[in-house]
């Protein structure tokens, strides 16, 4: 019922739109990038769903760390009858000095028969050499495998910096692929 509400309250077959499963999950990640801005250095309203945090952010003008905008989108898919996960990404970090991490989503399109990488921080998906949409494993193998990736044109931050394979994938994001999280039960209000 919380998903049914969730759905109906941001009219969700709307902003996902008429389109295959991938142009409807790539409608809504852009839609929550769009809604809710990206602050690194800010929490999670107390109440962590999906309902509460966009209504929050919306009214007080609050934003949300990635786990935060990872959350409300992951629950947005499951609204929509999308499997999805939201996924930390952590670093190795042996030495203790690097706490960041970041938090992702993944989506499995019924088209492609797999999991795919959204992130809605960045706005950002990834594909190989011939277009072809990435799941997380598939982008980890590849950095390390030294083989072609391409980050979508328009991935960005919050508007204001345009983000590159080179900064997003190989600097950030390859150093956060070492540990992968998710919890067991993906669900509403987790």
């Amino acid at each position: 019922p919380n998903l049914v509400e969730l759905r109906k309250a941001f009219n969700l077959d709307s902003v996902a739109g008429g389109g295959n499963d991938i142009s409807k999950i790539l409608n809504m990640m852009h839609w929550i990038h769009n809604l809710i801005t990206h602050d690194g250095n800010n929490g999670i309203p107390g109440i962590r769903n999906a309902l509460s945090m966009i209504n929050v952010c919306k009214k007080e003008n609050k934003t949300l760390n990635c786990r935060g905008l990872a959350i409300v989108l992951n629950e947005c898919y499951l609204a929509m009858g999308f499997k999805s996960r939201f996924v930390t990404c952590l670093p190795k970090d042996s030495l203790k000095i690097d706490g960041d991490c970041h938090v992702i989503d993944m989506v499995y399109s019924n088209s492609l028969k797999k999991w795919i990488w959204i992130d809605p921080t960045f706005d950002a998906y990834v594909m190989n050499e011939k277009g072809e949409l990435l799941g997380i494993e598939e982008v980890r193998n590849r950095i390390i495998n030294n083989k072609p990736l391409i980050l979508n044109p328009d991935a960005n931050w919050n508007h204001k910096s345009s983000q590159t394979k080179e900064n997003y994938l190989f600097s950030y994001m390859a150093k956060n692929l070492y540990i992968l999280e998710c919890p067991a039960s993906s669900e509403y209000n987790y």
